[in-house]
């Protein structure tokens, strides 16, 4: 039987679609989409979805419907996560979406949202026997994921996402020593629950994955005339070079950012503080290997899907 459905990820900053194709229990990736929203740009922090971002939300919604439309998907399973999650005209937007597309929201919790990564992560790539620190560094929250390769032995979603961090420090361009010494204290602070399951979960890798990590190892690749394919599940990054980008990324401004080879529009506010956030946690926990996972929460969803 020839069945086919889409999944959508609601991002903090950025909208993913899926269409899949299952058939005799194999599924197949017909298409992959994404749309950068950023929904929680300019009301992150006082819980409110602004108009202009709620305007590009049903665009992008639209434009996933005509596209989910043309390949005959007959079910459509869209996920809300952090900025959605908190914001206080999440019930009308949610309505708005129904309205407008007929597409049915669900909204994750954080617990939720942690576990559909590791899946998704899992899915990407072998974690192996020993135990890896899977970190989602979105908009919004933070997925924190102690796990190997059978299960997850501890998680967490903090919502400190990049977006967040950006408006509550209102960083210079380019960021000042003084900021970044503010936000490593306000890591140091939020960082607590995490610190102390890496006691009890000591891991020997750092997994990335989406954002942050995505643009890191694209620049990797991109210094390196490493070509990278949208099927690829894994993509390469090393400690040194996230070290070498991090500094150039905080000593740069904006403009000079985006013309960084493997540097995108999208990315190019948030990397500053997501490579902040990704130094910090190699040095916070002595973590010397590490690695990209291109998959993530819309392919823990697929995974869930596909049982």
């Amino acid at each position: 039987m020839d069945e086919r459905f889409a999944i959508i990820d609601l991002g903090s900053n950025t909208f993913h679609l899926l269409v899949v194709q299952k058939q005799n229990r194999k599924t197949t990736i017909l298409h992959r989409e994404k749309v950068g929203v950023k929904l929680a740009k300019a009301g992150i922090n006082s819980d409110v979805i602004q108009t202009d971002a709620e305007d590009r939300a049903m665009a992008a919604l639209q434009a996933f419907k005509k596209t989910t439309d043309s390949f005959g998907v007959t079910a459509i399973h869209a996920f809300g996560t952090s900025a959605i999650r908190n914001a206080t005209n999440s019930t009308e937007i949610i309505s708005r979406i129904k309205s407008m597309t007929g597409i049915d929201v669900t909204v994750l919790s954080g617990p939720a949202e942690a576990e559909m990564i590791y899946l998704g992560v899992r899915s990407a790539l072998d974690l192996g026997n020993e135990i890896s620190l899977i970190v989602d560094i979105g908009a919004g929250s933070v997925e924190f994921i102690l796990a190997d390769r059978d299960r997850a032995w501890w998680s967490k979603s903090i919502e400190i996402g990049a977006q967040r961090i950006l408006e509550k420090f209102s960083i210079s361009d380019p960021i000042t020593p003084t900021e970044i010494q503010s936000i490593n204290e306000f890591f140091e602070s939020s960082f607590r629950e995490v610190d102390d399951a890496v006691k009890n979960f000591p891991p020997q890798t750092l997994v990335g994955s989406s954002g942050s990590f995505d643009t890191l190892s694209d620049m990797y690749c991109r210094e390196n005339n490493i070509p990278v394919l949208d099927t690829d599940s894994e993509t390469p990054l090393t400690i040194d070079f996230v070290h070498a980008a991090h500094k150039q990324i905080i000593q740069t401004t904006r403009a000079q950012r985006l013309k960084l080879p493997g540097m995108i529009e999208l990315r190019v506010d948030l990397i500053v503080v997501g490579s902040c956030m990704v130094r910090y946690i190699l040095e916070k926990y002595k973590i010397n290997k590490i690695r990209v996972s291109r998959y993530s929460l819309k392919e823990g969803a697929l995974a869930m899907l596909s049982k």
